[in-house]
């Protein structure tokens, strides 16, 4: 029987993992494995609302062990730590506790076809100071430290009225680092009904700091011109053309010599595929450890290994690079599928064409932002309000569908709306 091996459980991974099951895993074809070195799934778009309370995790995770109970793969929970291409097997590292008691030992997957969809994390630069300072906002363990913290400044500013501020500083303008900062004031508005009733956006000091000359520099110059304008609104202290040095207890230092006061630091500003990625069984990479694909997705050094997501370097036909995001892991997670099925047929496999449908920034329940269609108009079409708060919650519901189903989608969120009357708009725990 085939043996399908997948590692990595983020957005691409967990679909491809879902769709190699309901099809061949289900039906005997094939022995699909997905390995993840966590226990559960989050969508990693939704970590800033993780952050800063507004969405529980602990609803909206998944659990990889009973989804693949449900939809016939096997799941083994791991880091790889190499990959053995002459016999064709993973090596995934051992498991111990917090006691450094053993769990798992070292153990062996034996695979036909290998699938890397291990993501990203963030690139510090080498810059001093910002690994021991910073909180990157990476993974929900991240994301539950930040939020800790930030509950604790909250309470420290509530019980010492000599503190006048809660200052919290976000290197990098990307889609994390402003969604963040709007995220940020949403929170303060809610913590007012839950006692906090001295708290208001004037004790909270936001600055975003972005080293280029626009935020959101992925996207069109109009709609970044739209976010910074909604953020200033908001409060936020939004710093363009400002380069950080330095990250130290005391907050960031810029190249100018500025110091920007911060008891919170978060840094947004790149990502990179991890280093132990780097040059792994002698596979090609870049300088961000990503592995170089050919435009069907295979490795170019082995046919039998297929990259998707945030960790493949793959580039676009009309120049440059697909972008790190999860509409590409979403679509190189069903292009990878139908070469695959194709290999094992021994039929022709196609190039995967990127498909921009464009980018939108929800700046929290204030608003949204973005341009829709990007590949179909020359440009894009700019949207705001209401209607890309819309189009914004249905890209999370596309990946929902590919997990589970329409029927099982719309379930979900009735329970959602249900929720909304149960349970607090903030998560204080």
């Amino acid at each position: 029987m085939t043996k399908i091996v997948i590692v990595g459980g983020g957005a691409g991974g967990l679909e491809l993992a879902t769709k190699f099951g309901r099809t061949l895993g289900r039906k005997g074809r094939a022995e699909v494995t997905l390995v993840d070195r966590k226990a559960s799934h989050l969508w990693k778009p939704l970590l800033h609302e993780v952050a800063t309370g507004s969405l529980d995790e602990g609803v909206d995770a998944i659990s990889y062990r009973a989804h693949a109970k449900n939809h016939s793969f096997e799941f083994q929970m791991g880091s790889l730590c190499d990959i053995n291409r002459e016999k064709k097997f993973i090596t995934l590292a051992e498991i111990k506790d917090e006691h450094g008691d053993l769990i798992i030992p070292t153990r062996h997957i034996d695979y036909d076809y290998l699938i890397l969809a291990i993501g990203s994390t963030s690139n510090d630069f080498n810059t001093p100071g910002v690994r021991e300072n910073c909180i990157f906002l990476d993974s929900p363990e991240q994301a539950h430290r930040f939020r800790t913290e930030m509950n604790n400044q909250f309470l420290k500013l509530h019980a010492h009225p000599t503190q006048k501020t809660v200052d919290i500083a976000i290197v990098g303008a990307g889609a994390t680092g402003v969604e963040l900062s709007a995220e940020l004031h949403n929170a303060v508005k809610e913590l007012r009904s839950y006692g906090f009733g001295d708290l208001d956006s004037a004790k909270l000091n936001v600055n975003l700091v972005e080293a280029g000359e626009r935020i959101l520099p992925a996207l069109p110059p109009r709609i970044s011109s739209a976010a910074h304008s909604e953020l200033t609104k908001l409060g936020v202290n939004v710093r363009t053309a400002t380069m950080v040095t330095k990250a130290d207890s005391e907050g960031l230092h810029t190249k100018d010599g500025d110091v920007i006061p911060a008891q919170i630091m978060v840094w947004a500003a790149g990502i990179k595929a991890p280093d132990f990625m780097k040059d792994i069984a002698g596979l090609e990479t870049n300088r961000i450890n990503q592995l170089v694909v050919k435009p069907t997705l295979q490795t170019t050094r082995d046919d039998d290994i297929f990259v998707i997501g945030d960790l493949a370097s793959c580039e676009k036909a009309d120049g440059g690079f697909v972008p790190p995001r999860a509409q590409a892991a979403h679509q190189m997670a069903s292009h990878a599928f139908k070469n695959i099925v194709a290999k094992m047929r021994n039929q022709e496999m196609k190039p995967y064409v990127y498909k921009d449908h464009g980018s939108l920034v929800s700046l929290s329940n204030f608003s949204t932002v973005g341009s829709l269609m990007g590949n179909l108009t020359k440009g894009s079409m700019m949207v705001e309000g209401r209607i890309a708060r819309v189009v914004y919650i249905s890209l999370y519901r596309m990946h929902q569908i590919a997990l589970h189903g329409v029927f099982k989608t719309a379930l979900m969120m009735l329970v959602g709306r249900i929720n909304r009357v149960l349970r607090p708009n903030l998560k204080l725990h």
